[in-house]
Protein backbone atom coordinates (compact mmCIF):
# COMPACT_ATOMS: atom_id res chain seq x y z
CA UNK A 1 0.00 0.00 0.00
CA UNK A 2 1.27 3.26 -0.60
CA UNK A 3 0.86 5.89 1.86
CA UNK A 4 0.26 9.80 0.81
CA UNK A 5 2.63 12.29 1.18
CA UNK A 6 1.25 15.74 2.00
CA UNK A 7 3.22 18.82 0.80
CA UNK A 8 3.88 21.32 3.85
CA UNK A 9 4.40 25.15 3.14
CA UNK A 10 8.27 25.04 2.86
CA UNK A 11 7.78 22.89 -0.32
CA UNK A 12 8.61 19.82 1.28
CA UNK A 13 6.74 17.01 1.68
CA UNK A 14 5.82 14.68 4.51
CA UNK A 15 4.26 10.95 4.61
CA UNK A 16 0.65 11.47 5.98
CA UNK A 17 0.82 7.91 8.28
CA UNK A 18 4.18 7.81 10.26
CA UNK A 19 4.64 5.47 13.16
CA UNK A 20 5.11 6.87 17.21
CA UNK A 21 7.29 5.96 19.52
CA UNK A 22 6.22 7.32 22.75
CA UNK A 23 6.29 5.07 25.03
CA UNK A 24 8.36 2.67 23.39
CA UNK A 25 11.11 1.19 26.41
CA UNK A 26 14.35 2.75 25.19
CA UNK A 27 15.80 -1.19 25.13
CA UNK A 28 13.00 -1.87 22.53
CA UNK A 29 12.92 0.86 20.51
CA UNK A 30 15.74 -0.30 17.77
CA UNK A 31 13.45 -3.68 17.51
CA UNK A 32 10.10 -1.80 17.48
CA UNK A 33 11.05 -0.15 14.10
CA UNK A 34 12.78 -2.39 12.86
CA UNK A 35 9.96 -4.31 12.46
CA UNK A 36 7.89 -1.15 11.62
CA UNK A 37 10.09 -0.50 8.46
CA UNK A 38 9.70 -4.24 7.38
CA UNK A 39 5.89 -3.64 7.44
CA UNK A 40 6.35 -0.14 5.45
CA UNK A 41 6.32 2.50 7.57
CA UNK A 42 9.00 5.22 6.19
CA UNK A 43 7.93 8.25 8.18
CA UNK A 44 9.44 7.67 12.52
CA UNK A 45 8.48 10.30 15.01
CA UNK A 46 10.38 10.63 18.14
CA UNK A 47 11.22 12.78 20.86
CA UNK A 48 14.14 14.00 22.80
CA UNK A 49 12.27 13.70 26.58
CA UNK A 50 10.89 9.74 24.74
CA UNK A 51 14.65 8.35 25.91
CA UNK A 52 14.92 6.29 22.50
CA UNK A 53 15.96 8.74 20.10
CA UNK A 54 19.21 6.24 19.76
CA UNK A 55 17.02 3.40 19.57
CA UNK A 56 15.48 5.04 16.59
CA UNK A 57 19.11 6.07 14.84
CA UNK A 58 19.84 2.42 15.40
CA UNK A 59 16.98 1.29 13.60
CA UNK A 60 17.49 3.38 10.73
CA UNK A 61 21.12 2.68 10.60
CA UNK A 62 20.27 -1.15 10.28
CA UNK A 63 17.52 -0.86 7.88
CA UNK A 64 19.68 -0.55 4.96
CA UNK A 65 17.10 1.88 3.78
CA UNK A 66 17.91 4.63 1.80
CA UNK A 67 17.80 8.11 3.93
CA UNK A 68 15.72 9.98 1.31
CA UNK A 69 13.09 6.88 1.57
CA UNK A 70 12.97 8.20 5.46
CA UNK A 71 11.29 10.50 7.33
CA UNK A 72 12.40 11.31 11.02
CA UNK A 73 10.93 13.90 13.35
CA UNK A 74 11.90 14.84 16.74
CA UNK A 75 11.27 17.04 19.63
CA UNK A 76 13.15 19.90 21.92
CA UNK A 77 13.04 18.17 25.42
CA UNK A 78 11.34 21.05 28.02
CA UNK A 79 14.06 21.36 29.66
CA UNK A 80 16.08 23.29 26.90
CA UNK A 81 13.72 25.91 25.69
CA UNK A 82 16.35 28.76 26.71
CA UNK A 83 18.07 29.06 22.60
CA UNK A 84 21.73 28.38 23.72
CA UNK A 85 20.41 25.33 24.95
CA UNK A 86 18.21 24.40 22.91
CA UNK A 87 21.17 24.83 20.15
CA UNK A 88 23.35 22.62 21.91
CA UNK A 89 20.26 19.84 22.14
CA UNK A 90 19.30 20.06 18.35
CA UNK A 91 23.13 18.88 18.30
CA UNK A 92 22.64 16.27 20.90
CA UNK A 93 19.66 14.89 18.94
CA UNK A 94 21.52 14.65 15.68
CA UNK A 95 24.15 12.02 17.02
CA UNK A 96 21.97 10.45 19.04
CA UNK A 97 19.74 9.76 15.83
CA UNK A 98 22.96 9.01 13.86
CA UNK A 99 22.12 11.84 11.47
CA UNK A 100 23.61 14.89 9.76
CA UNK A 101 19.81 15.97 9.46
CA UNK A 102 16.56 15.37 10.62
CA UNK A 103 13.52 16.01 8.26
CA UNK A 104 11.21 17.98 10.87
CA UNK A 105 12.13 19.62 14.23
CA UNK A 106 9.22 20.81 16.80
CA UNK A 107 8.98 22.54 19.84
CA UNK A 108 7.30 19.70 21.49
CA UNK A 109 5.45 22.44 24.58
CA UNK A 110 5.19 25.82 24.38
CA UNK A 111 5.20 25.94 28.51
CA UNK A 112 3.34 29.50 28.56
CA UNK A 113 3.93 29.47 32.54
CA UNK A 114 7.74 28.88 31.87
CA UNK A 115 10.65 30.90 31.21
CA UNK A 116 8.92 33.92 31.71
CA UNK A 117 6.56 32.98 28.52
CA UNK A 118 8.90 32.63 26.24
CA UNK A 119 9.10 30.41 23.40
CA UNK A 120 9.45 33.04 20.95
CA UNK A 121 13.44 32.79 21.34
CA UNK A 122 12.87 28.91 21.19
CA UNK A 123 11.51 29.23 17.79
CA UNK A 124 14.15 31.75 16.58
CA UNK A 125 16.39 28.82 17.82
CA UNK A 126 14.75 26.63 15.49
CA UNK A 127 14.82 28.38 12.82
CA UNK A 128 18.43 28.99 13.31
CA UNK A 129 18.94 25.18 12.88
CA UNK A 130 17.26 24.88 9.47
CA UNK A 131 18.28 27.55 8.24
CA UNK A 132 22.39 25.95 9.19
CA UNK A 133 20.58 22.70 7.43
CA UNK A 134 20.47 20.89 10.65
CA UNK A 135 16.96 19.92 9.89
CA UNK A 136 14.80 20.10 6.68
CA UNK A 137 11.53 21.81 8.54
CA UNK A 138 10.67 23.77 11.82
CA UNK A 139 7.43 22.99 13.28
CA UNK A 140 5.68 22.92 17.13
CA UNK A 141 3.77 20.47 19.24
CA UNK A 142 0.63 21.29 21.84
CA UNK A 143 0.69 25.00 20.36
CA UNK A 144 -2.99 26.85 20.92
CA UNK A 145 -4.33 28.92 18.64
CA UNK A 146 -3.00 32.47 20.41
CA UNK A 147 0.49 30.42 21.15
CA UNK A 148 0.74 29.87 17.33
CA UNK A 149 -0.15 33.50 16.27
CA UNK A 150 2.46 35.11 18.68
CA UNK A 151 5.51 33.00 17.03
CA UNK A 152 4.40 33.94 13.38
CA UNK A 153 3.60 37.80 14.57
CA UNK A 154 7.36 37.86 16.18
CA UNK A 155 9.49 36.38 13.49
CA UNK A 156 7.64 36.15 10.51
CA UNK A 157 8.02 32.04 10.52
CA UNK A 158 5.30 29.56 10.08
CA UNK A 159 5.72 26.05 11.29
CA UNK A 160 4.87 23.73 8.61
CA UNK A 161 3.12 21.71 11.44
CA UNK A 162 1.19 21.56 14.96
CA UNK A 163 1.18 18.43 16.53
CA UNK A 164 -2.03 18.35 18.69
CA UNK A 165 -4.01 15.80 20.61
CA UNK A 166 -6.76 15.15 17.92
CA UNK A 167 -9.48 11.95 17.95
CA UNK A 168 -13.44 11.66 17.98
CA UNK A 169 -13.98 12.53 21.55
CA UNK A 170 -11.51 15.50 21.26
CA UNK A 171 -11.64 16.63 17.94
CA UNK A 172 -9.42 20.16 19.06
CA UNK A 173 -11.13 22.08 16.42
CA UNK A 174 -10.29 25.38 17.30
CA UNK A 175 -6.22 24.55 16.82
CA UNK A 176 -6.82 22.80 13.95
CA UNK A 177 -8.77 25.38 12.39
CA UNK A 178 -5.44 27.93 13.38
CA UNK A 179 -3.22 25.79 12.09
CA UNK A 180 -4.97 25.81 8.82
CA UNK A 181 -5.68 29.75 8.85
CA UNK A 182 -1.35 29.73 8.99
CA UNK A 183 -0.93 27.01 6.74
CA UNK A 184 0.29 24.55 9.03
CA UNK A 185 -0.66 21.03 8.76
CA UNK A 186 -2.44 19.42 11.82
CA UNK A 187 -0.24 16.62 13.03
CA UNK A 188 -2.99 14.07 15.67
CA UNK A 189 -1.39 12.37 18.53
CA UNK A 190 -3.17 10.22 20.41
CA UNK A 191 -5.11 9.52 17.54
CA UNK A 192 -7.23 6.47 18.81
CA UNK A 193 -7.68 8.31 22.47
CA UNK A 194 -5.67 5.89 24.30
CA UNK A 195 -7.25 2.61 22.88
CA UNK A 196 -10.90 4.20 24.24
CA UNK A 197 -12.16 4.45 20.48
CA UNK A 198 -12.21 0.15 20.50
CA UNK A 199 -15.19 0.41 23.15
CA UNK A 200 -17.45 3.20 21.33
CA UNK A 201 -20.51 1.75 20.23
CA UNK A 202 -20.59 4.45 17.79
CA UNK A 203 -17.55 3.93 16.29
CA UNK A 204 -18.08 -0.09 16.33
CA UNK A 205 -21.29 0.58 14.38
CA UNK A 206 -19.26 1.51 11.85
CA UNK A 207 -16.55 -0.73 12.17
CA UNK A 208 -18.90 -3.40 11.25
CA UNK A 209 -20.28 -1.64 8.20
CA UNK A 210 -16.67 -1.88 6.60
CA UNK A 211 -15.96 -5.01 8.37
CA UNK A 212 -12.85 -3.10 10.09
CA UNK A 213 -11.91 -2.41 13.68
CA UNK A 214 -12.60 0.56 15.49
CA UNK A 215 -8.99 1.36 15.27
CA UNK A 216 -9.13 1.46 11.45
CA UNK A 217 -11.98 3.26 11.10
CA UNK A 218 -10.77 5.80 13.82
CA UNK A 219 -7.69 5.95 11.18
CA UNK A 220 -9.13 6.62 8.55
CA UNK A 221 -11.14 9.65 9.99
CA UNK A 222 -7.90 11.21 10.61
CA UNK A 223 -6.98 10.78 7.42
CA UNK A 224 -10.18 12.14 5.18
CA UNK A 225 -10.10 14.95 7.55
CA UNK A 226 -6.12 15.90 5.68
CA UNK A 227 -4.17 15.47 9.27
CA UNK A 228 -1.59 13.34 9.77
CA UNK A 229 -0.92 10.20 11.77
CA UNK A 230 1.56 8.06 13.53
CA UNK A 231 -0.21 5.06 16.09
CA UNK A 232 1.74 3.38 17.86
CA UNK A 233 2.14 -0.01 18.41
CA UNK A 234 5.03 -2.22 19.56
CA UNK A 235 3.15 -5.79 17.98
CA UNK A 236 3.52 -6.36 14.63
CA UNK A 237 -0.16 -7.53 13.83
CA UNK A 238 -1.15 -4.33 15.26
CA UNK A 239 1.57 -2.47 13.31
CA UNK A 240 -0.29 -4.15 10.13
CA UNK A 241 -3.91 -3.65 10.75
CA UNK A 242 -2.82 0.37 11.26
CA UNK A 243 -1.10 0.33 8.00
CA UNK A 244 -4.26 -0.96 5.89
CA UNK A 245 -6.07 1.83 6.38
CA UNK A 246 -5.75 2.63 2.57
CA UNK A 247 -7.85 0.21 0.51
CA UNK A 248 -11.34 1.48 1.99
CA UNK A 249 -12.82 5.02 2.40
CA UNK A 250 -15.31 6.36 5.00
CA UNK A 251 -18.79 7.91 3.89
CA UNK A 252 -20.14 11.39 4.26
CA UNK A 253 -22.41 9.71 7.27
CA UNK A 254 -19.79 7.54 8.87
CA UNK A 255 -17.73 10.98 9.02
CA UNK A 256 -20.14 12.77 10.62
CA UNK A 257 -21.31 9.81 13.29
CA UNK A 258 -17.17 10.20 14.08
CA UNK A 259 -17.28 14.28 14.06
CA UNK A 260 -20.49 14.30 16.84
CA UNK A 261 -18.53 12.26 18.97
CA UNK A 262 -16.75 14.83 20.14
CA UNK A 263 -17.00 16.13 23.48
CA UNK A 264 -14.90 19.33 23.75
CA UNK A 265 -12.63 19.93 26.35
CA UNK A 266 -14.00 17.07 28.25
CA UNK A 267 -12.64 14.71 25.89
CA UNK A 268 -9.49 15.73 26.08
CA UNK A 269 -7.04 12.94 27.69
CA UNK A 270 -3.91 14.76 27.87
CA UNK A 271 -1.86 17.76 29.69
CA UNK A 272 -3.78 21.17 28.64
CA UNK A 273 -1.02 23.19 26.82
CA UNK A 274 -2.42 26.50 28.51
CA UNK A 275 -0.95 25.25 31.72
CA UNK A 276 0.83 22.13 31.16
CA UNK A 277 4.43 22.95 32.92
CA UNK A 278 6.19 19.74 33.90
CA UNK A 279 10.07 20.10 33.04
CA UNK A 280 12.49 16.23 33.19
CA UNK A 281 14.95 16.73 36.33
Amino acid sequence: MTVPNLTLHDGTSIPQLGFGVFQVPPEDTAATVRTALEVGYRHIDTAQMYGNEEGVGRAIADSGLDRDDLYVTTKLNNTFHRPDDARRAIDESLERLGLDQTDLFLIHWPLPTRYDGDFVSTWRALIEAQQAGKTRSIGVSNFQPDHLDRIVTETGVVPVVNQIEVHPFFANEAARAANARHGALTEAWSPIAQGAVNDDDTIGEVASVHDRSPAQVTLRWHLQRGDIIFPKSMHRERMQQNFEIFDFELTDANMSALDELDRGEEGRTGPNPDTFDWIPD
